[in-house]
């Protein structure tokens, strides 16, 4: 075979044998281009990446839509491309998901939470080099991808023991020699489409829950995490081959809105989890709900913390820091609005702003970093519009306001003061780091304040006032699904359920008994 390429290409004119050798360079130029093919992300291939990677996962690996390069946020530099899911990928997913489900279903609930641990073990493995990957791609600092790793690995442990313990009631018949008995079975087909802030854990979160309840899953990254989704899913498939288990179990099809659109009219997809902004979410809660489908919804959250006149000051000033700045501002729990009794208004403002210039910003996988850059460019953008808009509405810049001169999408973390609570601005959640610092005078009018947004994810209040914390967890404080005493609006824990009210989705993932939406009941 090699003779007779060097036979053709003697044959060819120099013109053409030239303009093959360039393109070939291209090729090789390009490639090399790649972070994956660089000597210092050779740890990349720990995790199976290559130059190209297939994005189909059904029990084999394929994938025949278009090839998309993602990028890394602290530098824009390349680092490998995926290929993503065709519409007939899809259609031959979905049916070797079905048949896998059958199978699966048969498997007892136990025996299915011991594969489920075996899922956490292997990640546990791979959990420093996965969360450095979630840092390459996603732009989260180090400490915080291995953190999220870890919610995998915990919701997985969680999983294990919920799977011999969910059931449902025997109840007491009204009828003579009758039983009233509550069974619950699995839905079937699970659809999982999650967002590119956390692009590991919102998986684990549906992905855990969903199989210890006898489902198959179909996962949809984001398309800009998407060597993310590749690594996470062959850990995964090799503890279902390993099982003997079908590995279409935990399917995969990487794509854009083509794929998540098909998703949620599809009549075979028995539940769609969805985890993104509220104006995506709205269009696909439409769509399933055309069908009378059952959906899952986590979206956006303007969250609030209101720190009374009686705070602890040495707990407000790190927590509101942690909340606004953690991971650049791009968590849906992170804190965007900040309410300050006026007695206490320009004493915080000031603290803040020391903290705020104490924040070391570098390369998210350097481990004195604590604060990284945005995913994309597109954000910037977004943060630069709102800054601007904020001014235009009376708000005055504290700190921040600026993108940052270097490689990256790196941008000030922003605090804005002297807006009305009502303004436009702070009404609009910003998925970037800019804190807007509001005045109140009194405990009734700021818990309105916090409920008058559309969202409904998470809020905090700071204070010593044992009544005004029972008043603030009752029917007339926060309208939230996470309400928090004196601790930040971010982070959750896995055994509670997560989740928030209004435009926030309304849906519960991970702990308490969010087990129930992943099945069906039946009297």
């Amino acid at each position: 075979m090699l003779g007779l390429r060097r036979a053709a290409a003697a044959l060819l004119p120099p013109a053409a044998a030239c303009a093959r050798t360039r393109t070939r360079a291209r090729a090789a130029g390009s490639m090399a281009a790649l972070l994956v093919s660089q000597p210092r992300y050779a740890w990349l291939r720990e995790l199976g990446l290559q130059e190209e990677n297939p994005g189909v996962y059904n029990g084999r690996w394929g994938g025949s839509g278009e090839v998309v390069t993602t990028y890394c946020p602290a530098n824009n530099e390349p680092i490998a491309r995926v290929r993503q899911a065709s519409l007939e990928d899809y259609e031959e997913t979905v049916k070797k998901a079905k048949e896998a489900w059958k199978v699966w279903a048969d498997v007892p609930a136990p025996k299915r939470g011991e594969i489920v641990r075996q899922i956490g073990d292997a990640l546990r493995q791979k959990i420093k080099v996965l969360g450095s990957l979630v840092s390459l791609e996603m732009g989260k600092i180090f400490v915080e991808g291995v953190g999220e790793v870890q919610e995998y690995v915990d919701v997985c442990d969680y999983a294990v023991g919920l799977s011999r313990m969910i059931g449902g009631p025997i109840l007491p018949s009204e009828r003579p020699g009758h039983a009233l008995i509550e069974q619950w079975n699995p839905v079937g087909l699970v659809g999982i489409i999650t967002a590119f802030n956390f692009p590991v854990a919102v998986y684990g979160w549906n992905s855990a829950i969903a199989m210890i309840c006898g489902n198959a899953c179909l996962w949809k990254g984001a398309p800009t995490t998407s060597l993310i989704s590749v690594a996470v899913t062959k850990i995964i498939a090799k503890v279902l081959e390993d099982n003997k288990v079908p590995g279409a179990i935990c399917s995969l099809a990487c794509g854009g809105a083509e794929i998540g659109t098909a998703m949620a009219r599809d009549e075979r997809m028995d539940l769609l989890s969805f985890t993104g902004s509220t104006k995506v979410g709205k269009q696909v809660a439409l769509m399933v709900q055309e069908r009378f489908g059952r959906s899952l919804l986590e979206l956006g959250g303007n969250n609030a913390i209101i720190v009374f006149e009686d705070a602890d000051l040495n707990l407000v000033i790190p927590s509101a820091l942690f909340a606004a700045v953690g991971t650049a501002g791009q968590r849906c729990t992170t804190a965007r609005r900040l309410f300050l009794h006026e007695s206490i208004h320009d004493e915080v403002v000031a603290k803040l702003a020391k903290a705020y210039a104490q924040v070391r910003i570098g390369d998210p996988w350097d481990s004195d970093t604590l604060y990284g850059p945005l995913h994309t460019k597109e954000a910037v953008k977004m943060y630069l519009d709102a800054v601007e808009q904020a001014k235009q509405q009376g708000g005055s810049v504290v700190c921040g306001g600026k993108v940052i001169s270097r490689p990256g999408n790196y941008v000030e973390p922003t605090i804005v003061t002297g807006l009305p609570h009502n303004a436009a601005i702070v009404h609009t959640e910003t998925f970037a780091p800019i804190l807007y610092v509001l005045k109140f005078k009194a405990e009734e009018e700021v818990f309105t304040w916090n409920n008058e947004v559309k969202q409904g994810l998470s809020s905090s209040i700071f204070t010593k006032d044992l009544g005004r914390i029972f008043r603030w967890l009752g029917p007339k404080g926060s309208d939230c699904g996470i309400v928090n005493v004196n601790i930040p609006t971010s982070g959750a824990e896995i055994g509670g359920a997560f989740g928030g009210e209004k435009h926030t989705g309304g849906g519960r993932e991970s702990g308490s008994d969010s087990w129930k939406l992943y099945m069906r009941r039946s009297t």
